[in-house]
């Protein structure tokens, strides 16, 4: 039998055990409408963990049996365990694992020090949203429309700090007349991360499908590849003989 892929969502939970209004779009959290929509893919075996599960829900044991790595946080990133942050991080440049980052994730310390930027970016009051396919032939963008419209969704606009991504697959269109870079690729070391920006926890957009599609084909898209393995630091030159093309 195929190897699973395995997916670990790992979400803040906090904004849905402490406000109400919010419980009421993600009653158990909304790492788990997440999970269940991946979960209907049987190729992937998905994990939910959290900020207060013990070890901040990734201990090393769970962190080393993880292919892809989505995360979300907002209210607590300054809980993150720095040591934790390295982990992820030195997983992911050594092409071990994929990340994916949802929304508020673009100003934890996990994206941050992936990237290697502040991440920060203009915001603004819950609206419409238009988000627009910019490359329809990506394999993020497959099976995906030309644009689709989120009703409700937290205004995130440009200018956005991360510097130039290795692919932008998205971008959107919000009523108050800004836009965002909403779906980007970036390449780091032997490793893949993608951020995408719907996701604001008083906005029920991890139900739409479009955005579930999305985070699906993006797992396929950063999850480690054979053969992408990173140099380890201080990597002998071991030497070697130069063949000629006629030796025997």
């Amino acid at each position: 039998m195929e190897k699973k892929i395995r997916v670990t969502i790992w979400n803040e939970f906090r904004h849905e055990k402490s406000e109400p209004h919010i419980r009421a779009i993600y009653p158990d959290g909304l790492h788990a409408v997440i999970g269940a929509a991946l979960s209907k893919d049987t190729a992937l075996e998905v994990r939910l963990a959290a900020l207060d599960d013990p070890d901040q829900g990734l201990p090393a044991d769970v962190l080393n049996d993880t292919d892809v790595l989505l995360w979300w946080g907002h209210m607590a990133h300054h809980e993150v365990n720095d040591a934790l942050v390295e982990a992820i991080k030195q997983r992911v440049y050594l092409g071990k694992m994929g990340l994916v980052v949802l929304h508020s994730g673009h100003h934890s310390k996990v994206f941050r020090g992936v990237i290697g930027s502040s991440g920060n970016l203009s915001w603004g009051r819950n609206q419409k949203e238009i988000v627009w396919t910019l490359n329809p032939t990506h394999p993020i963008a497959a099976g995906i429309p030309d644009h689709f419209c989120l009703a409700q969704e937290e205004l995130y606009a440009e200018p956005f700090y991360i510097g130039e991504p290795d692919e932008t697959v998205f971008a959107s269109w919000f009523e108050d007349g800004f836009v965002m870079r909403s779906g980007m690729v970036f390449k780091r070391s032997a490793g893949k991360i993608f951020y995408f920006q719907p996701g604001h926890e008083e906005c029920p957009s991890y139900y739409n499908e479009w955005v579930q599609k999305i985070i699906r084909n993006a797992v396929y898209y950063v999850m480690p590849t054979e053969g992408a393995k990173a140099v380890p630091d201080g990597a002998p030159c071991l030497p070697y003989r130069v063949v000629d093309e006629f030796d025997a």
